[in-house]
């Protein structure tokens, strides 16, 4: 746990026990923790050097552990500072790349992505990296992350506000697990859609970029992937899954199971929420009466408001009415 500040197993083993005694020699700790001598005065030196322990005052061979609360602040405060320094160093190289992709010709917009490995992990970064919205269409054949991993970017992401637009393609639910995984994802928030059939797998993050796994074949392991700039390509991807989307009914739960509905059509969730907003709730309120946090309040609301394309709340209840959502 406090390797992100800089400790190593063996340190913070050796801390944890002096925090939790008035005070001990190197052979008590070692004994206690079960490493031999040298591994344990080696962590006390190093503890020693970044102010964790000090020699007692009455016995200089028994060590004894600083205030946590006064220790480990000051490693958090210079963690804090060098991710200050890192921020500002990439925004200063975000600018650079913004810069060198506006000169970009047509056969720089697309990046090729070669291996198993490296198309997995690209996956997960432009997850990790998503800052408002990640849209997908979802293939039955040759997975690119294995769906344990793809649950946890999407927690993940989902956590830090990132709303999901996923496009399944109906045979999917042939696979077991799948009923359960998108029961899983419409509780966090994920709206998904389904289709007979998706024209090709293709995940697209915050609309500025998009990664296309490729097969050879149908069934066959993914080798390839092409990494899509801004650019007209990229705007013609996004018309593909625009298109998609609204033509495809919307998955949701209900008492008997998954049911698929009109695209147009609200939740169960979504019309409680919608229906309390305008009654003259606050979003707040609206959390407490559901059993919602404010941040899933306001996400569904923005998501409502995308849905009837409206920039408003005022609009939103107008919309509502006229599509017969409440």
């Amino acid at each position: 746990m406090l390797d992100v500040l800089g400790l190593e197993g063996a340190e913070e083993l050796v801390y944890r026990r002096l925090v939790s005694t008035p005070s001990a020699t190197p052979a008590e700790i070692a004994e206690c923790a079960g490493f031999d001598m040298l591994d344990t005065e080696r962590a006390l030196a190093s503890l020693e050097s970044k102010g964790l322990v000090a020699r007692a005052s009455s016995d200089q061979d028994r060590y004894v552990a600083s205030p946590p609360a006064v220790a480990l602040g000051a490693l958090l405060v210079q963690r804090q500072e060098e991710l200050k320094r890192a921020q500002v160093e990439m925004a200063e190289l975000a600018g650079l790349y913004r810069g060198a992709a506006a000169r970009r010709g047509m056969a720089d917009v697309v990046d090729v992505v070669h291996g198993t490995d490296a198309i997995a992990h690209r996956f997960a970064q432009l997850q990790h990296s998503a800052r408002a919205r990640v849209q997908s269409l979802s293939r039955a054949d040759a997975a690119v992350v294995t769906r344990e991993d793809n649950d946890e970017a999407e927690r993940a992401a989902v956590a830090r506000g990132v709303r999901y637009d996923v496009v399944l393609e109906r045979s999917i639910f042939d696979q077991p697990g799948a009923y359960a995984a998108a029961e899983a994802a419409l509780t966090m928030g994920t709206e998904i859609r389904v289709v007979p059939s998706v024209p090709l797998r293709m995940l697209v993050v915050d609309r500025e970029l998009a990664l296309i796994p490729l097969a050879p074949e149908a069934r066959e392991p993914v080798r390839d992937a092409l990494l899509v700039h801004p650019s007209g390509l990229l705007d013609a991807l996004l018309a593909v899954f625009d298109f998609v989307w609204q033509s495809a009914p919307a998955l949701v739960s209900s008492p008997d199971g998954l049911t698929e509905t009109s695209p147009d059509r609200l939740d169960a969730v979504d019309t409680k929420v919608l229906s309390l907003l305008l009654a003259g709730l606050t979003d707040a309120s609206i959390g407490a009466q559901l059993g919602l946090s404010l941040r899933t309040v306001q996400r569904r609301v923005r998501q409502m408001m995308d849905r009837a394309r409206v920039d408003t709340r005022v609009q939103l209840g107008y919309e509502a009415g006229k599509r017969g959502w409440v």
